[in-house]
């Protein structure tokens, strides 16, 4: 499976923004997707996940209430929609997909999009 993120910037604290991370080549049934996050000097850590029926989703207590994760299995994507954004939120966000056991660990995902640079300015 290969994952194209997209929807970064730099946005004011307590602004919005919307990435999508779109997936080809390869069966996603049985997967979830969703979105990790790495500020500088940090460790990657994970924000939120949807399978793909979107029956099940997830999200760290950090953005719970502030972000939102969908689909559109029409054409592959899924989103984060990120409200009231922090400057702590500032970080490269990386979309990923992966079996659900292996949620959220991102140790266990072998399917990794690029990053998208999302900066929340003070």
């Amino acid at each position: 499976v290969q994952l194209q993120a997209s929807g970064g910037g730099l946005v004011h604290s307590g602004g919005s923004l919307r990435l999508s991370c779109v997936a080809s080549g390869g069966t996603l049934s049985r997967q979830m997707m969703g979105w990790f996050r790495q500020a500088p000097g940090k460790e990657r850590e994970f924000v939120s996940a949807i399978s793909w029926d979107g029956g099940i989703k997830f999200a760290a207590d950090a953005v719970k209430g502030r972000f939102a994760i969908s689909k559109h299995n029409a054409n592959n994507t899924i989103h984060l929609q990120m409200n009231s954004l922090k400057p702590e939120d500032t970080a490269v966000y990386y979309c990923a997909a992966g079996p659900t056991e292996n949620w959220p660990w991102p140790d266990r995902l072998h399917s990794w999009g690029q990053g998208t640079l999302v900066t929340v300015s003070s």
